[in-house]
């Protein structure tokens, strides 16, 4: 490589000879209390979950079994009849409650998700702010989302219809390790505030995190039984949630997602995906190249770049290529990566061997087609087990891995473009469409280019941040990214079931009751010969009268 392979700044952020990460264990008293809320039988199999930063074990965490999945879903369902006939401001207090409490405890489950994700703070810190946007939305706006709407009815003055929704029961939420709160306690709150009992079953690497937030969850004022949090593999125990639920959400890869899929429709159970990514960028010919730089570089390396909406591909306009890409390039070299529970680090490890062997293949099939290195490529074993330096490489060809195939990593494609139209061309060519980001000092440009974009949500003039903390719009992808959204009154829907309710009045006059004698009834009553011709005229005449 053509620069320090320790990175300028970085060597220092993790002495493995002085830093306390180097012994850091949970201690069992705080853990516990934790491993009990596992629905799981006496005596079970455990995993011992690693951590990312130094490679030393967590804590083994107990593995549940299908029978104790089934058992889960019987208190769940027996949780929730209860909660679903509680007032809604019952079930919104929880929500706002539980915001207060994640502000105020943050430095606990920053470290948690540090420890067990391997991300730097200033990552770990948007998963806080994502819950505090999620549940402070819902308890404001679920009585809106949730209100019976009026529709028009057959016959205008006669007929009155309300569309009701309701909650589906119990939610199976099959969640990734990737984003340990955001992806677990960030679905189940819309899930709980429509009157749901949740089954979550969160990455065994990442169980703690999502332990600890179910707790605060309890102390908020969630009813006991409403939440099973059951640990264990997807083809087992994620496979055991599908078939206890009634309505599934998945976030992960795109190849289990087809999985997932198969088996909810089998049992006719509605799913919600998120799957895979393999997010463009587009920088135009017009922007201001620094703050584009400064810009990218968070889009692409927050959360080490295993982020579902972070950039892998970005196209830049040729006559400002070169300049971007020294600009990038400098400041992707600059970054300090390193492990600490602070916020000293820009950018902290990868969370697997799994991960780091998926990022280093990519890289090096992708030079070995001939790519060329700008930043980064580098293993840093000096700071840890799976540390990787941010890396931006160009001139990768079609038929390498990486110009295709998610990598989920700090690895980023560069690639010209000599028009608006090709950009769109290079961005929709995919079988993805989970994330873009278009960046243009013309923001009308900018929003009529993202309306080309073949992805569930597009950012101008920002990474992904912009739509993804707009918890008032759905959030979802399109094509192989999945099917389905969160937040959003349309992310809360996904839970409910609909149910329309059309009261024809006056029937009830027909058979002796109260009421007038008039009604669809008297309408049949005409005969088979009259009847057609009268409502014939009726149509007709709520036509003229612009009826909808």
């Amino acid at each position: 490589m053509a620069h320090d392979p320790h990175g300028p700044g970085s060597a220092e952020l993790h002495d493995p000879e002085t830093d306390p990460l180097a012994t850091y264990v949970l201690e069992p008293d705080d853990v516990r209390p934790l491993l009990a809320r596992v629905v799981a039988s006496p005596g079970a199999a455990t995993h011992t979950s690693l951590a990312p930063f130094t490679g030393a074990p967590i804590a083994a965490i107990p593995l549940s079994t299908p029978d104790d999945v089934a058992r889960a879903a019987r208190a769940a369902r027996a949780a929730q009849r209860l909660w679903a006939a509680r007032p809604l401001r019952e079930r919104t207090a929880v929500l706002s409650r539980l915001h207060d409490l994640m502000l105020e405890r943050q430095s606990d489950v920053l470290d948690l998700i540090q420890l067990e994700n391997g991300k730097a703070r200033v990552s770990a810190f948007e998963e806080i702010c994502d819950i505090a946007l999620v549940a402070r939305h819902y308890a404001a706006r679920a009585r809106r989302y949730l209100a019976p709407r009026r529709v028009g009815g057959l016959v205008p003055a006669l007929t009155s219809v309300q569309v009701l929704r309701h909650p589906v029961g119990v939610v199976g939420i099959i969640a990734p390790w990737n984003f340990p709160l955001t992806l677990t306690i960030g679905d189940v709150l819309p899930a709980l505030v429509a009157g749901n009992a949740v089954i979550l079953r969160p990455d065994p690497q990442t169980a703690l995190t999502c332990l600890w937030a179910a707790e605060q969850l309890e102390e908020a004022g969630l009813p006991e039984g409403l939440l099973q949090i059951v640990v264990g593999d997807g083809p087992t125990v994620g496979a055991a949630v599908v078939e206890n639920v009634d309505h599934v959400s998945f976030t992960g890869s795109t190849r289990t997602g087809r999985v997932v899929a198969a088996q909810a429709g089998g049992r006719l159970v509605p799913a919600t995906l998120e799957l895979g990514g393999k997010n463009p960028m587009y920088v135009a010919d017009d922007v201001d190249i620094e703050a584009v730089a400064e810009g990218a570089v968070r889009a692409c390396f927050v959360g080490t770049g295993q982020v579902c909406v972070s950039i892998e591909r970005i196209y830049v306009r040729t006559e400002v290529y070169d300049e971007f890409a020294a600009a990038f390039a400098r400041r992707t070299r600059a970054l300090r990566l390193g492990a600490g529970l602070d916020y000293r680090a820009d950018v902290g490890s990868l969370t697997s061997a799994a991960q780091l062997a998926t990022v280093v293949e990519h890289v090096e099939d992708a030079i070995g087609h001939g790519a060329t290195v700008l930043a980064g490529a580098v293993h840093r074993t000096d700071l840890g087990p799976w540390f990787y330096e941010p890396t931006i490489l160009a001139d990768v060809p079609a038929e390498a891995r990486l110009a295709r195939e998610e990598t989920f990593g700090p690895v980023v494609a560069l690639y010209r473009v000599s028009s608006d139209d090709e950009a769109v061309a290079a961005m929709n060519d995919s079988e993805f469409g989970l994330n873009a980001s278009i960046w243009t000092a013309d923001t009308a440009r900018g929003a009529a280019l993202a309306r080309r974009v073949h992805a569930g949500s597009v950012n101008v003039n920002e990474g992904y941040v912009a739509t993804w903390g707009s918890v008032a719009a759905p959030q979802g992808g399109v094509g192989a990214s999945g099917i389905g959204v969160r937040h959003g009154r349309e992310g809360l829907w996904e839970t409910t079931r609909l149910q329309s309710v059309a009261v024809q009045h006056g029937v009830h006059g027909l058979v002796g009751g109260r009421g007038p004698r008039i009604g669809l009834g008297r309408l049949y009553g005409l005969g088979a010969e009259t009847w057609p011709a009268v409502f014939t005229e009726l149509l007709r005449a709520m036509k003229a009268a612009r009826l909808p």
